[in-house]
């Protein structure tokens, strides 16, 4: 069954925007773009443009509830809280969270999310509410055994949530908390791949030197490299274009350059950087080299929500404020981010990413009524600068439509996810790390 949306402005990334313009869908994917005379109304949404589903290309659903904790501690003690309070809940827990996160990105026009997940349960809450998904199932330490064990236990956890829609990934955390060895382990299922690389400081101090603050986790963390993970990972072949990079802020040239010659996807968190105080990632640079890069809110955990607009802004303002100059990153190039640089960071570009005739159904309508931004200028801009959860009218996947404002309720997520955060706050905490 074929149905048309149309709106002031249609923003096709991959072309010019068209104003008083549509889109034509047909079983979960687009079969025409153009103007309205072009295609008809059919639900027309007045004040408004139509963009393609944003690609949320490194999330945390399990961390939906997260916010505020630790906030203003440095990055180690941030994490020593964060992963003590993970371990305080369960299964059902977990799941009532992630059914929150997915909820949440949905409010956003979020239709693509890549998720490192620790327990396995954004799976089962993607799937539930029809957001796209790679589920990346992380996995820490030394050895081997936590293949056969943490990552087998959790993929047959959630096997019966997996299909086109939700695709299986997996994590190896980081190199300060998996070897080399676990790290070519998991790049041999041939499965497609998710890390944190050079997020702090403290981390490549660690890497480097095992000096600084965590040398107190020493008992329970792989031995230091002596050298930083972007080197490590290249020099035992494990950088590909596979593999996606979340964070990078803390890359020089010759790093960017690996990167960028094995062809690795990056993912920007802007708002994450920072708040958690590791500084600003070399957005510029990392364009300049050719490197695919996308955009990612991370988590409540380290950010206040999966705004998509906000982190919109801050990658602009970020970009800006490193390279003092305004034209370091446009409201156009942020979209692109969002949308079709994520999905190429992800592998992703054949099928979402932007509104083209054949790509799969996923889009947004936002709202720009009411805004300083109408009347229009510069479409693009005003979708950057002024949008927000609350102007998101539609959000759809595969032709589907997965969240109307005033008509989608999610009250047993929220009750679900509110519970499960006040047992968070409420245990007691342990000192393991994973």
């Amino acid at each position: 069954m074929s149905s048309v949306l149309s709106a002031d402005w249609v923003l096709p990334v991959e072309a010019e925007p068209i104003e008083d313009g549509a889109v034509a869908l047909e079983e979960g994917r687009i079969v025409a773009v153009g103007t309205r005379d072009e295609l008809g109304d059919g639900e027309r949404f007045a004040g408004a443009a139509l963009v393609p589903g944003f690609v949320n290309a490194h999330s945390h659903l399990e961390y939906a509830v997260y916010a505020g904790f630790g906030d203003g501690l440095t990055f180690d003690k941030w994490i020593v809280l964060h992963t003590e309070r993970k371990g305080r809940i369960g299964w059902d827990e977990f799941l009532a969270i992630a059914r929150a996160g997915a909820a949440e990105c949905l409010r956003s026009g979020i239709t693509t999310v890549a998720d490192a997940s620790f327990s396995g349960a954004a799976a089962g809450a993607c799937d539930e509410l029809g957001l796209r998904a790679v589920v990346y199932l992380e996995v820490f330490g030394r050895g081997l055994e936590q293949l056969k064990s943490r990552y087998e236990q959790n993929r047959a956890r959630i096997e019966s949530a997996l299909s086109d829609r939700v695709r299986l990934g997996i994590s190896p955390h980081a190199p300060y908390t998996v070897s080399p060895e676990l790290y070519a382990a998991c790049a041999a299922l041939g499965l497609p791949l998710a890390t944190h690389l050079a997020e702090s400081e403290a981390e490549q101090r660690w890497l480097e030197s095992g000096e600084g603050s965590w040398h107190v986790f020493a008992d329970i963390l792989p031995p230091p490299l002596g050298e930083t993970g972007i080197r490590a990972l290249a020099r035992h072949g494990l950088l590909g274009p596979q593999l996606v990079a979340a964070h990078c802020v803390k890359v020089d040239a010759e790093e960017i350059a690996l990167l960028a010659e094995h062809d690795v996807g990056v993912v920007h968190c802007p708002r994450s950087h920072a708040l958690l105080g590791c500084g600003v990632a070399p957005l510029a640079a990392l364009r300049e080299a050719g490197v695919r890069v996308g955009l990612g809110t991370d988590s409540p955990a380290s950010t206040p929500s999966f705004d998509m607009f906000d982190e919109l802004r801050a990658a602009v303002m970020g970009a800006r404020a490193r390279e003092e100059r305004p034209d370091a990153l446009s409201a156009t190039e942020a979209l692109e981010l969002a949308t079709i640089g994520s999905a190429r960071a992800l592998g992703l570009v054949e099928e979402v990413g932007s509104l083209a005739p054949g790509k799969r159904a996923d889009l947004a309508v936002v709202s720009l009524a009411g805004s300083p931004y109408l009347p229009w200028e510069d479409p693009a801009a005003a979708v950057v600068f002024g949008g927000s959860p609350e102007r998101v009218l539609l959000t759809v996947v595969d032709g589907v439509e997965r969240y109307r404002r005033g008509g989608t309720e999610w009250h047993a997520v929220t009750a679900g996810a509110t519970s499960a955060r006040r047992r968070l706050l409420q245990s007691p905490g342990t000192r393991a790390l994973t």
